[in-house]
């Protein structure tokens, strides 16, 4: 009996080592809208994940959701400011008007390739200009997708007259606007609804850079490419404020060494890389690609462009925010961004 007691002692007290080293652990659920067959899930965020535990000595544990399974994409930012995500990314412009300096970096010129942009917006972030965007959570770090080019199953676009009575899918009100303002006929959905819409004809068209073609399988249904750069997208990684709070000093400093231009850097080396497998793929498939690199110094681009970002910036100094100052900041870090790149 003796021996048996001690086993059975000896056995609970293994039992509630393992509990102890169970709950020790905080499992952190992140959220994001990319396909986990993606690159961008297996080579970005898997890749934080991995890092993050590795450095945290396995007391944090990180549960990605990918695919829109938490969260819808446009739904991400608000399910990790409320605690239903821990950790969240999407795209800031999804929520219209809640990221409306932010969505300067949507601009065309401001982020000419994805390595780029996630310097030019994590800039913006560090220098303090989007403060007041994001009071409601705690951003780790900020990117942006490459230029958006326009896709078609038909016709190739090579003027925007070309545009006209086209249903082109639009990423955000702000590339809506200028899809409308060039004669196109811009629906709004999220990325991972694009294949079907496409598939059942109720779009002509989308506007995404290379990457985003290769991640959502539209390479299968476009065969027409105007790689003409009118707009970047700007992407967020960021925490909920109690889930850090609630972390010892030592988590919080790993969460803190995972954040800041190192990592947006990182996102944007990514997003780079993918731009030119995706045009690569596009090539090979002996798809028609039509280049025209700098649509605000071209004769048919310049004034509809031009004209896209006078609106935008008239609309933000109308809401009483400082568009002009932070545009020209964005514009000061790309040239800044773009020397420190060669």
């Amino acid at each position: 009996m003796k021996y048996k007691l001690i086993a059975c002692l000896l056995s609970a007290s293994v039992t509630g080592l393992t509990t102890v080293s169970a709950q020790a652990a905080t499992t952190l659920r992140f959220a994001h809208f990319f396909p986990a067959a993606s690159a961008v899930h297996q080579d970005l965020y898997q890749a934080w994940a991995k890092s993050v535990e590795e450095a945290s000595g396995g007391e944090l544990r990180v549960e990605l959701y990918p695919s829109g399974t938490l969260a819808k994409a446009e739904s991400i930012y608000e399910a990790t400011a409320s605690g239903i995500a821990d950790v969240g990314s999407t795209v800031q412009g999804y929520t219209a008007g809640r990221f409306p300096l932010s969505q300067i970096v949507e601009l065309p010129g401001v982020a000419p390739t994805a390595e780029v942009g996630a310097c030019v917006l994590q800039t913006l972030y560090d220098e303090g200009l989007l403060d007041e965007e994001y009071g409601d959570t705690r951003p780790l770090f900020m990117f942006t997708t490459g230029p958006g080019f326009l896709h078609t199953k038909e016709t190739l676009v090579e003027t925007p007259e070309d545009l006209q009575g086209l249903r082109v899918r639009r990423p955000t009100a702000l590339v809506g606007d200028m899809l409308t303002d060039m004669g196109a006929i811009p629906v709004g959905m999220p990325a991972p609804d694009i294949y079907t819409a496409m598939q059942r004809g109720v779009i002509d068209g989308v506007s995404l850079p290379w990457e985003g073609v290769n991640t959502f399988r539209l390479n299968e249904l476009t065969t027409q490419h105007t790689q003409v750069p009118f707009y970047s997208l700007g992407l967020i990684v960021t925490m909920n404020k109690r889930t850090y709070e609630r972390l010892g000093p030592e988590q919080q400093a790993v969460i803190n060494d995972h954040s800041g231009m190192a990592w947006a850097e990182n996102a944007g080396e990514v997003f780079g890389r993918l731009d030119r497998e995706g045009k690569e793929k596009a090539v090979e498939a002996g798809h028609t690609i039509l280049e025209i690199d700098n649509p605000l110094e071209n004769a048919d681009w310049q004034q509809p462009l031009e004209k896209g970002i006078e609106q935008y910036l008239s609309k933000l100094e109308g809401r009483g925010l400082p568009g002009r100052d932070v545009y020209e900041a964005a514009l000061d870090a790309r040239d800044a961004c773009i020397t420190e790149e060669k």
